[in-house]
C-alpha cells in the first residue's frame, strides 16, 4: 500500500482524484473520452464515469453538449490564481520582473522547480515578441530550459536522472553527459543560457534565485535569436544579475514575515 512523503497511508480516492486532474489538465485543447481517462488510470468505466461526475458537478471537470468529451474545469484556474495570490515569493518577485523588462524590453518569467520539470508562475511579455500563449501555469522540462538549467546546477549531478531526455528542439541535451557539461558552465558563468533548446528562435538567460536551499525558483529573460548580439547579451546579463540581487536582498521579506507561514 502507497504511503505519503510523512509516512501515512495513501488516500486512494484522492490519489485517484489527483491523477485524474493531472491527466486532464496535460492533454491541454484535446478533451479525452470516458475509456481514455479509465485506461490511463486504470480503473473500471463505471468508477471512472462517478468520478467524472462528481467533479463536473463541482466545477473541477467539464464535459460538451453530448457528455462525452471531458476536459479540466474551471476551479482548476481558481485554484491556481490562488495559489499565486499567496505565495510570498511570487508577490516579491513581480516588481522585479516589470524592473527588467522595462530596463531590456524583452520577456521575464519567474518559474519553480516542480520535479523534472519548471512551472511558470509570473511572466511579463516583451512589446517586441509577445507569445500568442501564456506561459503562466505550464510547465517544461527542466533539462531544455534556461530556468531550468539554472535549477539544476544548483544541485548535485548524482540528483540528475539518466537520460535520454526530451528533445523539444533539435538543440536540446538529450544525453546526460552534454547535459553535465552545461551545467558545470552554468555554476562557473554563474547562470545559464538556452540556446534554442527549449523554443526555435528563442534564446533564453536564466538566474537561480537563490534565497532558498538550494535553489527553487529562478528568473530568466527570452531574446529573439536575431537580437541576440554580443553587446546586447551583455546587458541582459547585467541587468538581470542586478534584478536576481535586488531580490535576494529583499527575500527575508518572502520568508514568514507577518506571521505568513513558510512554504515548503
Amino acid at each position: 500500500m502507497s504511503e505519503t512523503g510523512g509516512g501515512v497511508r495513501e488516500v486512494k480516492s484522492a490519489a485517484r482524484t489527483v491523477e485524474l486532474l493531472e491527466v486532464l489538465a496535460a492533454r491541454g485543447d484535446r478533451p479525452a473520452r470516458l475509456q481514455e481517462l479509465a485506461d490511463a488510470l486504470g480503473v473500471p468505466r463505471s468508477s471512472m464515469y462517478a468520478l467524472l461526475q462528481t467533479l463536473i458537478a463541482r466545477g473541477w471537470v467539464r464535459t460538451d453538449v453530448t457528455g462525452s468529451l471531458y476536459g479540466i474545469g474551471i476551479h482548476a484556474l481558481l485554484t491556481g490564481t490562488g495559489y499565486l495570490d499567496s505565495d510570498p515569493r511570487v508577490r516579491l518577485v513581480r516588481p522585479h520582473l516589470d524592473e527588467a523588462s522595462e530596463a531590456l524590453g524583452e520577456t521575464i518569467h519567474l518559474g519553480r522547480l516542480d520535479g523534472r520539470n519548471v512551472a511558470y508562475l509570473a511572466t511579463r511579455e516583451s512589446h517586441e515578441y509577445v507569445r500568442g500563449i501564456s506561459r503562466v501555469g505550464r510547465r517544461l522540462p527542466a533539462h531544455a530550459g534556461a530556468l531550468g538549467k539554472a535549477l539544476l546546477a544548483e544541485r548535485d549531478d548524482a540528483d540528475l536522472p539518466d537520460g535520454p531526455y526530451e528533445a523539444l528542439t533539435p538543440n536540446s541535451h538529450t544525453a546526460r553527459g552534454p547535459l553535465l557539461a552545461d551545467l558545470a558552465v552554468v555554476r562557473r558563468r554563474g547562470y545559464s543560457v538556452d540556446r534554442e533548446e527549449s523554443v526555435t528562435g528563442i534564446v533564453g538567460f536564466g538566474f537561480a534565485l537563490r534565497y532558498d536551499e538550494p535553489a527553487q525558483d529562478a528568473i530568466s529573460c527570452s531574446v529573439p535569436v536575431g537580437r541576440v548580439t554580443p553587446a546586447h547579451e551583455e546587458l541582459v546579463v547585467a541587468v538581470m544579475r542586478e534584478v536576481r540581487a535586488r531580490i535576494e536582498a529583499a527575500a527575508p521579506g518572502a520568508r514568514g514575515a507577518g506571521g505568513a507561514p513558510d512554504w515548503r
